[in-house]
């Protein structure tokens, strides 16, 4: 449950950053390590090497996504010879994003949609013959891998909106034959909890307050009421997976308290015993036996990421970890056997570093890194953690990133105020945290301070501050921003006069926001599939988002009536746009779901009625963000040129940045330097 309502509102600025085709580059004649050297777009936001490292089940085999003719796809070899891997799909166009695999050892699953739609569609692939089977060949339709379990290898549970777009049914899915059958239909309820037998266990249903009804099988078809969650504690509540017996059924709980602990509840009587907590910080991820299913390690974030050890079993093995290599250490992959591991370590500084672990033998073996040609970039010690006190009170953990060379003495400190961005989440319901960040190192190349903001609202930091952010788009969460801001005018951090927002999906937003509401503080923006109208937003969700139309109405405002009609226009930047006097710049995929194309449309074209400057680039094969890295390259390069135009700063020339991208500008392109020229080539 708790999986579905925060990811229904999260953007993965991953996808919108991170990956693109590799080609012959100027890099290679660059010096590394220098802080003049320009560091190529390409290189920042294309396709890794290798990312999305797994070991198959049974220890053999090692699988990660990597460009087949600059396209992800899965590749599979040997675990001791992970150079012979050989690409087993073929995708073709938009790349693979996700997969896993089954516990038959011989299929590797995976997920696709269509140009962004989000209908996913989900696809088995045979390792010894090689085919490709699409296990659920609909249109329209929404297909969701809710369960697998190692009792059922050759079956996965499957949720499917084709009778019913707003509701998920469960069918249990052959992906040997394809064959389905249905074990649940669903006419009330937003998830279900499945234990390992494939026993449907719990259901999840949103009350008309905001809150949570959860429901247990009474065995002759009915349903009858197990535990209710309020609605304070919703997004900081909710169950994380059974243990092997399915007795116990493990929740993340934030209720009678404010920080979410992991809990072991017993499935039957509903009674919890905590398992682990942090004052400070939300659960943030687990480590579980991979069979046995016993927890073993719990972390929790707040500034940084740190680990909770449980099981004496493991103590050893992280123990040794923590000596291979810097970094957060992230276990991401175990054989059923829990002789192999796959371990990534992650820096704020550097690619990610894979190794292979030898639990039996301690031993560590590396294995490559996500990025090998930013290896010696010179990049910036970023993601400095700073807490920033609100107006009114609040901590706001923040992380910024200084350019190369800036901070001469070591103070974290500039020895001038630079042009800074201020580079806001999505969500909102989502956070910052510390790790390698592409945007903020592409922004401090350029010479440009980066600033991003845990405003309240974020999640990590406990319920108290998740509910702070109630009711308060482009309120104090927007308050949150200005205040972060004035902080690091006043640290000597920022000019006050070259200072620029960006952000996507809420960050998108609170660009809006910040060029309508407070248009003296920022010098220009750039929206990123980022709401203009918050009623017409709410108005036009996805039917599958329907069920959680509560979490909105009761977080956001309702539109269903007067007041919450009121408040949603109050906040909403369409209305405002009078106001909006620094450039602006937004991106927009035209198969977004979730933030529609209206929403850039609309303010677009008012901002044009009045005869206000603005530049508008719109994907016709994106969603949500960017996924094909032709068209993520060809944003940055824009916005790049926009952002020196603005603040100043270095930027690389757009060349041939816009080769193979989908890239449209229907207003605005002379606004940008090069941009007009770079698209009629």
């Amino acid at each position: 449950m708790r999986d579905v309502l925060i990811g229904i509102a999260i953007l993965a600025l991953l996808s919108m950053g991170g990956w693109a085709e590799e080609s012959d580059s100027t890099y290679e004649e660059m010096p590394a390590g220098d802080a003049d050297t320009l560091i190529p777009r390409e290189l920042l936001f294309g396709n890794p090497d290798k990312i999305t490292v797994r070991t198959s089940p049974d220890g053999s085999r090692i699988s990660y996504l990597a460009p087949k003719d600059g396209v992800l796809n899965v590749w599979v070899g040997p675990i001791d010879e992970p150079e012979a891997a050989r690409p087993v799909t073929n995708d073709t166009y938009r790349g693979i994003r996700s997969y896993s695999w089954s516990y038959t050892n011989e299929h590797i699953l995976y997920i696709q949609d269509k140009d962004g739609d989000e209908n996913w569609r989900i696809y088995s692939v045979n390792l010894s013959c090689g085919e490709i089977k699409d296990l659920t060949p609909f249109e329209d339709v929404q297909a969701l891998i809710e369960k697998t379990s190692l009792n059922f290898p050759e079956e996965i549970i499957v949720g499917l909106n084709d009778r019913d777009p707003e509701y998920h049914d469960l069918y249990r899915l052959n992906i040997e034959t394809g064959n389905m059958t249905l074990i649940q239909e669903n006419r009330y309820f937003s998830s279900f909890d499945i234990d390992d037998d494939y026993n449907v266990r719990f259901a999840t249903n949103m009350t008309s307050d905001g809150g949570a009804e959860i429901f247990k099988p009474t065995g002759d078809g009915g349903w009858e009421t197990f535990s209710e969650i309020p609605m304070e504690d919703m997004i900081t509540t909710g169950s994380v997976g059974f243990n092997k017996t399915g007795e116990i059924l493990y929740m993340t709980d934030s209720r009678g308290r404010n920080t979410a602990a992991l809990y072991s509840m017993d499935a039957d009587t509903g009674v919890e015993t905590l398992v682990a907590e942090d004052p400070m910080a939300d659960f943030s991820g687990w480590m579980r036996h991979p069979t046995e299913k016993n927890v073993q390690a719990v972390a929790f974030t707040y500034e940084r990421k740190h680990w909770q050890v449980l099981d004496d079993s493991v103590a050893d093995d992280l123990e040794f970890l923590e000596t291979v290599d810097d970094g957060d250490i992230e276990v991401v992959s175990r054989s059923l056997d829990d002789n192999t591991w796959i371990v990534v370590y992650v820096v704020d500084d550097g690619p990610f570093r894979y190794y292979r672990y030898d639990s039996e033998n301690k031993e560590a073996e590396f294995l490559f890194t996500n990025r090998k040609d930013l290896e010696d970039m010179p990049f910036a010690k970023m993601m400095i953690p700073v807490v920033i006190s609100s107006r009114d009170g609040l901590n706001l953990v923040s992380y910024y990133t200084l350019p190369l060379g800036s901070d001469q003495d070591g103070d974290e400190r500039p020895e001038e105020p630079l042009p800074m961005v201020l580079y806001v989440h999505g969500g909102p319901w989502a956070r910052d945290v510390w790790d390698y960040n592409s945007v903020h190192q592409w922004l401090a190349n350029r010479g440009y301070a980066v600033l991003s903001v845990n405003f309240r609202g974020s999640t990590g930091f406990g319920k108290d501050f998740v509910n702070a952010g109630n009711l308060e788009w482009g309120g104090k969460m927007h308050d949150d921003l200005i205040d972060a801001v004035d902080w690091a005018i006043e640290e000597g951090i920022a000019d006050p006069d070259r200072v620029a927002i960006m952000g996507g999906s809420y960050g998108g937003y609170a660009t809006l926001v910040g060029l309508t509401f407070t248009p003296e503080v920022f010098a220009c923006g750039v929206d990123i599939v980022g709401p203009s109208n918050l009623t017409s937003l709410i108005e036009t969700i996805p039917p599958y988002w329907q069920p959680e139309i509560e979490l909105f109405a009761t977080r956001m405002g309702d539109h269903r009536t007067e007041e919450g009609r009121e408040l949603l226009f109050e906040r909403s930047p369409i209305n405002y746009v009078e106001n909006i006097e620094r450039p602006l710049l937004i991106a927009q995929g035209a198969n977004d779901p979730r933030v529609n194309q209206n929403e850039s449309d609309q303010i677009v074209e008012a901002m044009q009625e009045r005869s206000i400057p603005v530049t508008y680039a719109l994907y016709p094969d994106e969603g949500h963000g960017f996924a094909r890295p032709e068209n993520s390259i060809s944003f940055f390069a824009v916005a790049e040129a926009f952002l020196s135009e603005h603040l100043g700063g270095r930027f690389e020339p757009v060349g041939d940045d816009f080769e193979n991208s989908t890239i449209t500008v229907p207003v605005g392109a002379e606004e940008v330097p090069g941009l007009a020229e770079a698209l009629s080539v």
